[in-house]
């Protein structure tokens, strides 16, 4: 019996000290990441209470999205807020609410009534994978509550996921958002751009630490609410920070150079003629690849120069009565400006030779104004054709 009891005892003195030594490892690595070699590392509850404080008297907590708080409702917001200031999703978010109350009116619109009310949002493969996503939930039943399935939609990465997660099911789950990760990024004085794969493995072990297990959806607003209004990309107002006695990169006077900027490189440069054929009131208009630039939507046809726009239409039958070129503009997407050129030809002798399949169409005044058009498609034909 006695050496029964010793064999027990030294096998609870071997767990404790092998959780013992899990523990300081993770804590080590954090430490690690952190680079507090010699400086004693802010415990997570400390973290916590110091964020959760600021919250309650500064953070955000009228937010269209916050009222009510469900988790299709923070789906939407949150993947109109990639790459998307809150000022600028708060109009669309409403609008969006308005025509696509719940996630089954989601999945039974058409998916150019979904890319029409996203329009001008920009980086549109986020709403057609909404519309995708909708209908595998609705299909399924209910919406997922666990992170693999969450996931596992299109379009759904770990920080939305965990977001949904933190904020409308209370489930503890670490994010990191492009705010967050900034925020991590200083407080853990880490130099290198936040995109490299190691550093993002560092930011995810460190969101993963000070994540709490209780009040999980405001701590979750509150560290994104910190980067997008406090630790901001440029002239953060540190003075009222409440992680400044414990930033680093505070301490260390690299707040301006943290996180790292990537390595920029020049943009190319891709030179189009957008043909303006209108005939009356009417203009053709055609659409777009379902992926790629802008797709899905309804844009003017592309050409490589006047000539082959010109030639198009001498092949199409269609006289040109008129032709007007307007001065070349610039939009740049994430990793090429586009310079165009618009030329509008008036003709009005329209033949079955432009043809009407779907994917190209006569469209009078009226009609085009409930089309999805990209947002400077929009404003040449508002400005120059309409």
């Amino acid at each position: 019996m006695a050496v029964y009891s010793i064999s027990l005892l030294k096998l609870l003195l071997d767990m404790m000290a092998f959780f013992t030594r899990l523990r300081y490892t993770a804590a080590f690595k954090i430490t690690q990441s952190c680079h507090f070699m010699n400086h004693s590392m802010l415990a997570p509850d400390a973290f916590q209470h110091a964020l959760l404080t600021w919250f309650d008297q500064y953070g955000r907590k009228d937010l269209p999205w916050q009222h009510p708080i469900t988790p299709y409702r923070v789906w939407i917001s949150e993947v109109m807020l990639q790459q998307t200031q809150v000022a600028t999703v708060i109009p669309y978010f409403n609008r969006f609410m308005q025509r696509f109350p719940t996630i089954e009116q989601l999945a039974d619109a058409p998916v150019d009534t979904v890319l029409q009310h996203w329009a001008g949002l920009g980086y549109y493969a986020r709403a057609r994978n909404l519309h995708t996503a909708a209908k595998n939930i609705v299909k399924q039943g209910c919406f997922p509550a666990d992170l693999a399935s969450l996931t596992a939609l299109p379009g759904i990465g770990l920080s939305t996921a965990g977001a949904i997660l933190s904020i409308a099911f209370q489930t503890a789950t670490p994010i990191l958002d492009g705010n967050v990760r900034r925020v991590f990024a200083r407080f853990c004085a880490i130099d290198g751009w936040t995109g490299e794969r190691d550093i993002i493995q560092q930011l995810w072990q460190i969101s993963r630490f000070y994540t709490p297990q209780q009040r999980v959806a405001e701590y979750t607003q509150a560290i994104m609410d910190l980067g997008a209004t406090v630790c901001t990309r440029s002239k953060p107002v540190c003075s009222i920070c409440p992680l400044i006695k414990n930033c680093l990169a505070y301490q260390q006077h690299k707040t301006a150079l943290l996180p790292t900027a990537k390595k920029s490189k020049p943009l190319p440069t891709k030179t189009v003629v957008l043909l303006a054929l209108k005939h009356q009131q009417q203009l053709y208009l055609e659409k777009r690849p379902p992926v790629g630039i802008w797709g899905g939507l309804w844009s003017l046809p592309e050409f490589t120069d006047f000539a082959a726009a010109r030639t198009w239409c001498y092949a199409q039958k269609l006289m040109i009565n008129h032709e007007k070129i307007f001065p070349q503009q610039r939009h740049t997407f994430s990793h090429y400006h586009l310079d165009y050129t618009p030329l509008l030809i008036e003709t009005d002798n329209l033949t079955n030779r432009v043809m009407e399949h779907g994917q190209n169409f006569w469209y009078n005044n009226t009609q085009i104004l409930t089309l999805a058009l990209p947002a400077p498609i929009s404003k040449l034909i508002q400005v120059f054709y309409l």
